[in-house]
């Protein structure tokens, strides 16, 4: 059974850092396109950033420069790393498979990143 854990988020200022980590069960992650999505309130979850098993990446215009997607797949885990944040990236952050139509099925709880003075 897959499940994504993700940790590190927390309160921070405007223009500080933080680096969110996602701890997959299962095999399934080397072999996955896998994603950070985030969920503000009263807005719907959107993608932020997409990596390959071979370590492509693509990220949404809003976080690109200051957001980093890594992957270590001997550990099952994937990093979002955060700089330069702002009061908008506000949200719920999720990890979970990308361009997998089984994603919906493991969604976890999150972890909750707040920006903010």
């Amino acid at each position: 059974q897959v499940q994504f854990v993700e940790s590190g988020g927390g309160l921070v200022q405007p223009g500080g850092s933080l680096r969110l980590s996602c701890a997959a069960s299962g095999a399934i992650l080397s072999l996955s396109v896998m994603g950070w999505y985030r969920q503000a309130p009263g807005k719907q979850r959107e993608l932020v950033a997409l990596i390959s098993s071979g370590g492509n990446t693509h990220y949404t215009d809003s976080v690109k420069g200051r957001f980093t997607i890594s992957r270590d797949n001997g550990k099952n885990t994937v990093y979002l790393q955060m700089n330069s944040l702002k009061p908008e990236d506000t949200a719920v952050y999720y990890c979970n498979l990308g361009s997998n139509p089984l994603a919906d099925k493991y969604w976890g709880q999150g972890t909750q990143v707040t920006v903010s003075s």
